[in-house]
């Protein structure tokens, strides 16, 4: 299990390091010039002797290879930039938006588990039938629908027409937790019913192909009911496959926030991204997407943990490759 774990970790270290070296490299690709647009002043305005020293002070008159690892050596102690926009350090700003994503990506995340799994095991305990054939439907309109879309239809529907729920705004969970999931709900639901639908489907296939399998025969002959067999039988050696989309799905979401943010006015890092986008403020894009990557990593690392304590194959398999 250790030497499986240490794998893990390498590749994950690998992935953040090739990710951090394509963003640097990006930032240094964009069009216009860099003093320009990391301290948000035009060149005309300064001297020969101020020009080179801003390029002095932000390290451009070095090599890339050491630019790069003085920014890297910078994220490490926590020196992330600062803002263009505003002024403020960047790493303050993301520690101040991070929550905001996290709660959304999570509620989001629960509500495509609750719906997936519950809808999953109702097709495949009524399979062929109508209700069957009706949760297939809706599954397939949820993997066609994108979320966005499904953002609109829900703010027009139960906040202009029914007036249910607020159309934007953030409330904190801390300050008022009824409040606060009164705000997330409709974008949490924007966000989860979408990856539900993939929950469902892989929900289904699974436990169809468990239930063809001789010991559900055998349980059914010693009398234990279809919900035990189902629930506590069925889903537990089809949940492999489920807990890995689980986890792979989490990683998902917490990166495909940034247009439901923007379209429920919600202050994460999704609105922080497309704010800098529109400011040309790149280092707090830049902190995003390394954050984000970071997370991901760490959350397919931990479903890659999860998925070797449940099948010990797994991790016995990849120490004997």
């Amino acid at each position: 299990m250790g030497g499986y774990i240490f794998q893990r970790i390498i590749q994950a270290v690998i992935v953040v390091a090739m990710v951090s070296m394509l963003v640097f490299t990006v930032m240094h690709l964009l069009p216009g010039d860099p003093v320009m647009v990391l301290s948000g002043t035009s060149i005309q305005g300064l001297t020969p002797e101020q020009e080179a020293k801003m390029r002095h002070d932000l390290w451009l008159d070095r090599p890339l290879y050491v630019q790069y690892g003085h920014w890297v050596w910078n994220l490490l102690h926590g020196d992330w930039g600062t803002s263009v926009r505003n002024q403020v350090p960047v790493f303050r700003e993301l520690q101040t938006r991070l929550p905001v994503t996290l709660q959304l990506a999570i509620y989001g995340w629960l509500i495509a588990i609750i719906i997936g799994l519950t809808a999953g095991v109702i097709s495949a305990t009524r399979s062929n039938t109508k209700l069957d054939t009706a949760a297939t439907l809706v599954s397939m309109f949820g993997i066609a629908m994108p979320n966005f879309w499904l953002g609109i239809l829900l703010i027009y529907l139960f906040s202009m027409v029914l007036g249910w729920f607020p159309t934007a705004g953030f409330v904190s969970f801390t300050e008022a937790p009824l409040r606060s999931l009164h705000h997330m709900i409709l974008p949490a639901f924007a966000l989860g019913f979408v990856e539900s639908a993939v929950i469902m489907r892989q929900t289904r296939s699974g436990i169809l192909e468990v239930l063809r399998q001789d010991y559900v025969r055998v349980a059914r002959a010693k009398g234990l009911s279809e919900r035990t067999i189902t629930w506590i039988h069925a889903l537990k050696n089809a949940s492999l496959p489920i807990l890995t989309i689980m986890g792979l799905q989490l990683g998902r979401l917490i990166g495909g926030t940034v247009i439901i943010e923007a379209i429920f006015g919600l202050p994460g890092l999704g609105s922080l991204a497309v704010q800098s986008i529109f400011m040309r403020d790149y280092l707090p894009l830049q902190g995003v997407v390394l954050l984000v990557t970071l997370g991901v990593a760490v959350i397919n690392l931990l479903t890659d943990m999860v998925y070797a304590y449940i099948d010990p194959r797994i991790r016995y398999g990849k120490q004997n490759q």
